[in-house]
């Protein structure tokens, strides 16, 4: 079990050390916390290509020293060509899950990073875009070693990976995957990188790299285009908020799934819930996550097409409404098949008390598993949550953005305390982030609540079957309590499993500004900080 770092002035969390490191010295250095995120983002797209990188998309919270917090929205939409017709006519009935026909929407990641670095130098923050992008362009051009959680990653499909262009020349070594500890280089990407570094990061969209990706999108027959390109611009959004006794709780709103990690804190607080790690906590949180779950996949599409207000589940009212058709002692049934997601998150705060939450995706492991050549940036599979039924809540619309299981979390507290925190896990983020929140409210301390055993709701390892999978660490006395209610329970071999989420959080004191801070001992991270 890993411990609670604690930190004088400011601090970063990661599920690399060598983003980690990234952070921590760009604070050294007098870099603000969104400075620190941004030499972040770089490195991680770097050292965790399967779970995240610059062809993908991003979320930040952002809460500044005066208690505002904003939201940057980094999703791509889906490019000119990606229409159900399209996918018809090649006698498709679904989005394919890999290849030029899944990479569809623009990477939005890069565009967030150019909004975060606005945001930054109108606060004062000075330094130069190459110091920031430094760490990652080093570890593309020289090599750096395979981490341990992408040797233990099976993408599901590995040998229709390696078919797919760019994939076994940019990841596998021998014509296999890479063990740990195996270095790699990654020269294309570290050209790119360095580009917009000299360049700036809107070259990514309209200059030189915006062409070269263009053109090797046109290539391999990918939906986008150079016009699609052009025309993107990460948003500025106003997050959700939800305020509770003691501290108020933000997230990300539509397209993300940010009101379910919501909805599930505000339902289990009104559920009466006194004891960590009971049978009401647990089948408490499991109940939430139904109740929240079913908003979700019933009104969460792009942010401009919504058909209603998002705060209208955030009332008291519509809260103690799903609050009340829960039963303490019985599962209700849960037949929705869940959204499966691989992510980084990470979280910053510096010496001035600016807090980052950041989360940053290629949706499934390694993506669409198109590397394009010119650029070495392998292309996420985010329209894979599209739906070819013109009639669905999130249809293929070219413009349109997908459904997005991201969501970064923050939550403040009335004695001052600013705590950004998040996980990566598809749809189990939302029930991972209200596991370690409840858990830390609870009194236990930072990193015991996120090293604590965790379940995650939903199909599973291929189960036929919705289950709650639980890690083997729960009492088995509380297994069987849950067996009983009526869950159909699946016990994960292993007590730390990448499948129920990497984790990771920090909490600035405001009375003397020290700063704990931790990440997931099922990841290859931590805390750093000064």
């Amino acid at each position: 079990m890993s411990s609670t770092e604690v930190f004088s002035s400011a601090a970063v969390a990661a599920p690399h050390r060598l983003a980690a490191d990234a952070g921590r010295d760009i604070l050294i250095q007098g870099g603000n916390a969104i400075e620190a995120m941004l030499a972040m983002a770089a490195t991680i797209a770097v050292a965790y290509p399967h779970m995240n990188g610059i062809g993908g998309d991003g979320f930040w919270l952002i809460h500044d020293p005066r208690g505002k917090v904003r939201a940057i929205e980094a999703c791509g939409f889906a490019g000119a060509h990606a229409t159900i017709r399209r996918y018809r006519d090649r006698e498709l009935e679904a989005v394919p899950a890999r290849g030029p026909l899944a990479a569809l929407t623009v990477p939005g990641a890069v565009g967030g990073w150019a909004l975060a670095h606005e945001l930054a130098r109108s606060m004062g923050a000075r330094m130069p875009l190459p110091e920031l992008l430094a760490n990652a362009i080093r570890h593309a051009r020289e090599g750096l070693p395979v981490s341990a959680a992408e040797a233990r990653t099976k993408p599901r499909d590995s040998h229709d990976l390696a078919s797919l262009p760019g994939f076994a020349a940019t990841y596998l070594i021998d014509g296999k995957p890479a063990e740990a500890g195996a270095i790699r280089k990654f020269p294309a990407l570290a050209a790119t990188l360095e580009q917009l570094a000299d360049a700036g990061l809107d070259d990514f969209y309209r200059g030189d790299v915006a062409r070269e990706i263009a053109y090797d999108l046109d290539r391999i027959g990918s939906p986008v285009t150079r016009e699609d390109m052009r025309q993107y611009r990460a948003q500025w959004r106003q997050p959700l908020k939800l305020a509770m006794k003691g501290h108020a709780l933000y997230n990300f709103p539509p397209p993300t799934q940010g009101l379910a990690s919501l909805i599930v804190l505000g339902v289990f607080a009104r559920l009466g819930v006194r004891q960590a790690e009971s049978f009401e906590h647990i089948h408490g949180l499991v109940e939430a996550t139904k109740q929240a779950f079913a908003v979700r996949d019933a009104f969460i599409t792009d942010h401009d097409r919504l058909k209603g207000d998002p705060d209208d589940f955030l009332t008291p009212e519509a809260l103690d409404r799903a609050a009340g058709a829960i039963s303490m002692s019985r599962a209700a049934p849960f037949p929705m098949p869940p959204a499966k997601g691989d992510t980084v998150w990470m979280g910053a705060i510096d010496k001035d008390g600016l807090a980052v939450s950041y989360i940053q995706s290629l949706f499934w492991e390694y993506g669409s598993g198109c590397v394009l050549p010119r650029t070495g940036i392998l292309m996420q599979n985010r329209g894979l949550a599209f739906s070819l039924d013109e009639k669905s809540l999130n249809p293929l619309t070219p413009g349109r953005r997908p459904f997005h299981t991201l969501n970064p979390a923050l939550a403040t507290f009335a004695d001052g305390r600013v705590m950004p925190y998040g996980t990566m896990g598809g749809d189990g983020q939302p029930q991972t982030q209200a596991q370690v929140f409840t858990r830390y409210m609870f009194g236990m301390g930072l990193a015991e609540a996120i090293d604590a055993p965790r379940f995650a709701l939903g199909r599973t390892w291929g189960a036929a079957s919705s289950l709650l999978a639980l890690e083997n660490r729960f009492d088995p006395t509380l297994v069987r309590a849950l067996e009983r209610a009526g869950h159909e329970i699946a016990i994960h071999a292993d007590a730390h499993a990448d499948v129920f989420g990497h984790a990771g959080g920090l909490i600035r004191h405001a009375r003397d500004g020290r700063i704990e801070a931790a990440h997931d001992p099922r990841a290859d991270g931590g805390a750093s900080g000064i």
